[in-house]
């Protein structure tokens, strides 16, 4: 087997579920829950914070949003995991600080949960997330030609639905609406979840797999992309990453990618914008690369 193959499909069911879940990796999931919770009412308070704002019409479509000490800052948009099932914006709040310390706007994105919303109307609203934000660059304080995108797990997926190509015009937004993506430890291929306990409240259909799998879709313009994924993950997570990631490189794209040693599934997300980890140093180099060309 190499590292972008594997012979998943011969498994036994209870072999994909231990390989895609990421929480038998770790002693117990909570301490990582309550530590997303704590530090992202840490950043509410340390840091001025425009709370559930509105980027569609439903109760879920909101964000919250932090802005940068210019109106010219980048931004960077955030996309929260948990399976499309649990967490939300709430809980996502973290990077803020970091992303202000290095001139950079944030904004976490809330999004229906399944069994609620099947997994397309949770990629259309991300999509639509991205073009109302757009749309209130002006009003927000940043730079509408540098958008980045960013998830964990899940959150990687749904930034990763933004490479697909000609989604951009249904939504009203130019081809070069993004700019870049983070993706950490994120599923692009759906195919193995399908049957699983996950699959549970997702009802993933043979249509779901081929149109909202990043992995099989054709690509639009490349974009600059961090492809990264923790040290402690299981196999197939790993190979989920470093598959995506040679697709990416064969389409054009300028893809950064690593393991990020030390961390797991739920911590390494800590480092995305903390220019004192190797993942932060990469997103803020990333970010900021053009600056001086606009200075």
């Amino acid at each position: 087997m190499t590292q972008n193959e594997s012979n998943w499909r011969d498994w036994p069911l209870a072999e994909r579920e231990r390989q895609y879940s990421p929480s038998r990796c770790v002693p117990a999931l909570a301490p990582y829950l309550e530590a997303y919770a704590a530090r992202s009412h840490e950043a509410e308070r340390g840091s001025r914070c425009l709370k559930n704002a509105r980027w569609g019409d439903q109760p879920d479509e909101t964000f919250d949003y932090f802005s940068a000490a210019t109106a010219d800052a980048p931004l960077l948009i955030f996309f929260h995991g948990g399976y499309w099932q649990e967490l939300s914006k709430n809980e996502s709040l973290f990077a803020a600080p970091d992303c202000i310390a290095n001139g950079i706007a944030f904004a976490a994105i809330d999004y229906a949960l399944a069994p609620k919303a099947r997994l397309g109307d949770i990629v259309d609203q991300s999509r639509r997330a991205i073009a109302s934000l757009h749309r209130q660059a002006a009003t927000l304080g940043f730079d509408a030609r540098r958008i980045y995108v960013s998830g964990s797990s899940a959150g990687a997926h749904l930034a990763a639905m933004m490479f697909k190509e000609g989604w951009q015009p249904h939504y009203g937004l130019p081809p070069t609406a993004v700019a870049g993506a983070i993706l950490l430890s994120g599923i692009y291929d759906l195919e193995p979840l399908v049957g699983t306990y996950i699959d549970a409240a997702l009802r993933l259909t043979a249509a779901d797999v081929a149109t909202l799998s990043p992995a099989r879709l054709t690509l639009g313009p490349p974009v600059k992309t961090i492809l990264a994924w923790a040290e402690n993950e299981t196999p197939e997570f790993k190979r989920q990453s470093e598959s995506f990631a040679s697709k990416l490189s064969a389409s054009g794209f300028p893809v950064t990618q690593f393991e990020i040693a030390g961390t797991n599934h739920f911590d390494v997300v800590f480092g995305l914008a903390d220019r004192t980890t190797t993942l932060g140093a990469a997103t803020v180099e990333m970010i900021r690369a053009d600056d001086t060309k606009r200075a």
